[in-house]
């Protein structure tokens, strides 16, 4: 447990000082926020202010993991390093994103396609080398689709060859769903940080729990087969406390933004806890504001493009605007308000899945 504690605490320290210093730095650069014209006219106050501090999240999370390690003796595990692989990668085509950004001047940096492609990149890499490194018969990825274990749906039914193609289809849409459900969160002061702090913080919780729980060391059918859960609890824990010391400075009024840097590095963090903790349809739930905050954005277009078709050109909107934080903004809401609501919102997505997670082992690990 000192790795775990160890870890938060450096990289907690990392987010609240180096935040500070990179604010400095970004304001003498000029890495300054660029604001859509077409949404709430409060933002507009929000123009040039710094962006890109998800390099310091990232940053404090690698830093961290690396000096619980080293302060400890005790080394690296496959699936630790392959999570922090996934969030270093994304967080990298964020990167690109936010300075072609700030290069240009402009509000919107790559294209769809060049973003998806940087994406699906990392996140091939990541399924194909998650499926090797078996210890004892246990990789730190598995071919079944898991909820809070792995479940009978075995992608792997049909052949070797077919099975990694649909675990890559399948961890390519995960990773994607998370690290742009993320993105769209990340639009008020704080708000995707606090958000990730309580899931992450979930994320410390399961992964204790299934290190205590472990089939290596509990002879139970409630046992957990997860490869690598206390190293996994301290990637959690540093990306945790990143964003813990990140949201002192990027609390309302925020006086840095994490940009794509830090979203798609953090949905991507995210991913990979899922899949190496055998958890991917339970971070659905624990994940509730991401997807709730994605499933607006997909309705909004497609119910714009429907009225659109049968309309005579002329679309109708389900939203004043999305992502939905921006719908109530609209409605006269006042950005702290959105904020706060929205992590309680969060609050009750992270306990539910935690409270599921819990009543499953209870119930004797039925799935």
């Amino acid at each position: 447990m000192k790795l775990v504690l160890i870890g938060a605490l450096v990289a907690l320290v990392i987010g609240l000082i180096g935040t500070r210093y990179f604010i400095s730095l970004a304001r003498r650069k000029g890495y300054g926020q660029f604001v859509r014209d077409d949404g709430p006219t409060s933002h507009h106050t929000k123009r040039g202010t710094p962006t890109m501090g998800g390099v310091v999240i990232i940053a404090g999370s690698v830093v961290g993991y690396a000096l619980a390690h080293l302060l400890t003796w005790d080394g690296p595990t496959a699936s630790g390093l392959l999570v922090l692989f996934l969030m270093v990668g994304l967080g990298f085509v964020g990167l690109l994103d936010d300075w072609i950004k700030i290069s240009h001047e402009r509000s919107l940096g790559l294209t769809s396609v060049q973003k998806l492609a940087g994406q699906t990149l990392v996140a091939v890499i990541f399924a194909i080398l998650a499926t090797k490194f078996s210890r004892d018969g246990i990789s730190p990825a598995s071919y079944r689709i898991s909820f809070v274990r792995d479940t009978w749906f075995n992608l792997a039914f049909a052949g070797s060859v077919i099975g990694v193609i649909l675990f890559i289809l399948w961890a390519n849409l995960m990773i994607a769903g998370t690290s742009n459900g993320v993105n769209l969160t990340d639009g008020l002061d704080g708000q995707a940080a606090g958000a990730c702090v309580m899931v992450f913080g979930a994320y410390v919780l399961i992964s204790v729990w299934q290190f205590n729980q472990n089939c290596q060391f509990v002879t139970s059918s409630k046992c957990y087969n997860v490869r690598d859960p206390l190293d996994l609890a301290v990637v959690a824990a540093c990306v945790m406390g990143a964003c813990f010391g990140f949201l002192w400075w990027n609390a309302s009024p925020a006086r840095i933004f994490m940009g794509d840097t830090g979203s798609l590095g953090l949905g991507g963090a995210l991913a990979g806890l899922a899949i190496t903790t055998r958890t991917e349809l339970l971070v659905v739930i624990l994940g509730g504001l991401f997807v709730f905050e994605t499933v607006t954005v997909i309705l909004q277009v497609g119910y714009f493009k429907l009225t659109k078709r049968n309309n005579g050109g002329v679309g109708k909107r389900l939203f004043r605007m999305t992502p939905i934080h921006h719908h109530f903004e609209m409605l006269g809401w006042a950005q702290i308000t959105v904020t706060i609501r929205f992590w309680i919102i969060c609050g009750l997505c992270v306990a539910g899945g935690l409270g599921i997670f819990y009543a499953e082992w209870v119930v004797g690990g039925v799935v």
